[in-house]
C-alpha cells in the first residue's frame, strides 16, 4: 500500500480585484500517519500560552482552540507564534512549499486566451507539482474561503488528475474542503503563506510580524524573496516570473 501524504493548502491575495499585486499559494505537508501527533503538539503550544477553548460546553474540543492566523500576530502573542515557527523547523515531518506571483496586475490573460480563474488553477498546480510524488498517495485539504469553494475543489482535482494521468485515483486520493479553525495545519499554512506574502509585498509596518519574518529567515537561512532550489524540502519558495515561465500558461 502506498504511503499517504497530507497536504494542507492556503492562499493569500488570490482574488483578481483585491487591490493587492502579490498572490501567494502555499501548502504545509506531512506523512498522514504523523498528522494526529502534529495536531496535538500545536494544540499543546496553544495550551502553554493560555489560548484556551472558546467552546465552554466542551473544553476538551481542540477544534475550539484559538485559530492561529498570520493576521492575528501581535506583540501580546509573539511568544506563541515564535514557538510555532520553532516547532515547524524542529519537526522533520513538516514541510512547506509556496508559489509567489510578484505582480498579478501586469498579467495579460487575454493575450494567451486565459482568465484569472484558469491562471489561478495553473498556479495552484505549479505550487503542488513539486510536492506530488507518483510513489505516494496524497490527500489535499483546502480551506473554505468563499461561496465558490466547492467549485474550486472539483476543478483543482480535475486539473491535478488529468496532468498526472491519475484516473485510478492512486496519486491524488482526494481534494477536500475543510474549515481552518478545525485543522491545525491549515492554520500553519496560513501563517507561513501570510509571512511570505507580507515580505514579498514590501510590508514592514508591524513590529511583531517583522520579528516572525526575521525568525523564519534565521531558521531557514533564506531571504524569502528569491526562489529556493527545487529540492529544498523544509521551506521551498518559487517566485513565478511571467517572462521566463509564460509557456506554462
Amino acid at each position: 500500500m502506498r504511503e499517504l501524504i497530507n497536504i494542507y493548502c492556503d492562499e493569500s491575495c488570490h482574488l483578481q480585484n483585491d487591490k493587492e499585486s502579490v498572490m501567494a499559494l502555499g501548502a504545509v505537508y506531512c506523512p498522514a500517519a504523523k498528522k494526529d501527533e502534529i495536531f496535538n503538539c500545536i494544540a499543546e503550544l496553544k495550551k502553554k500560552h493560555n489560548l484556551t477553548p472558546k467552546n465552554k460546553k466542551n473544553p476538551k474540543d481542540n477544534r475550539a482552540y484559538y485559530e492561529m492566523k498570520w493576521n492575528k500576530i501581535s506583540k501580546s502573542k509573539i511568544a506563541f507564534f515564535k514557538d510555532v515557527i520553532d516547532y515547524f523547523f524542529a519537526d522533520d515531518d513538516l514541510s512547506f512549499r509556496v508559489l509567489v506571483v510578484p505582480d498579478k496586475s501586469k498579467l495579460d490573460y487575454k493575450a494567451y486566451g486565459h482568465t484569472h480563474d484558469t491562471f489561478y488553477y495553473k498556479m495552484y498546480f505549479g505550487m503542488l507539482k513539486a510536492i506530488l510524488n507518483p510513489e505516494y498517495g496524497h490527500n489535499i485539504y483546502i480551506d473554505i474561503k468563499d461561496t465558490r469553494s466547492t467549485e474550486k475543489v472539483h476543478k483543482l482535482e480535475e486539473v491535478l488528475r488529468n496532468d498526472k494521468y491519475d484516473f485510478s485515483k492512486s496519486i491524488i486520493k482526494k481534494v477536500q474542503q475543510v474549515r481552518s479553525h478545525e485543522v491545525e495545519l491549515i492554520q500553519l499554512a496560513d501563517l507561513l503563506t501570510g509571512a511570505i506574502s507580507y515580505i514579498n509585498r514590501g510590508l514592514n509596518t508591524s513590529s511583531a510580524k517583522n520579528e516572525i519574518i526575521e525568525l523564519i529567515r534565521h531558521r531557514s537561512k533564506y531571504s524569502l524573496l528569491k526562489s529556493t532550489l527545487l529540492k529544498e524540502k523544509k521551506i521551498n519558495i518559487f517566485i513565478w516570473e511571467p517572462s521566463r515561465y509564460i509557456h506554462l500558461l
